[in-house]
């Protein structure tokens, strides 16, 4: 019995036919793929005074992925928590979109 046979009510398939182990892979892919793709932007920024002070942008950038992305590929990988890992990677993708809002605030829009 799983609980709607007494009452005649039919359990909500949508959540039971979503894949959230599938989603949370998707969504740390997309946030491993921006990550690395940082690098290539700030990489073709133009030097301006040649300090090379843009390449510290890669250290909040670097920790948004190591709190967000890399627990998720763990979760992912053994299988654990699969909404809790979709709900992680949302939240990653909503701190890098936070982050490269201001970075393209900052820095020179030659390339970005």
């Amino acid at each position: 019995m799983n609980g709607f046979a007494d009452r005649g009510d039919q359990p909500i398939m949508a959540l039971d036919t979503v894949n959230f182990r599938r989603i949370a892979a998707l969504i740390a892919a997309a946030g491993t793929l921006f990550w690395l793709y940082t690098f290539y932007a700030i990489a073709h920024v133009p030097p301006g005074d040649g300090t090379g002070f843009q390449w510290l942008a890669v250290f909040p950038l670097g920790m948004v992925f190591g709190l967000f992305f890399l627990p998720a590929w763990l979760l992912v990988a053994i299988g654990r928590l699969p909404r809790f890992t979709a709900a992680l990677g949302v939240c990653g993708v909503i701190a890098f979109a936070v982050l490269w809002a201001q970075l393209l605030q900052e820095l020179p829009r030659a390339v970005l």
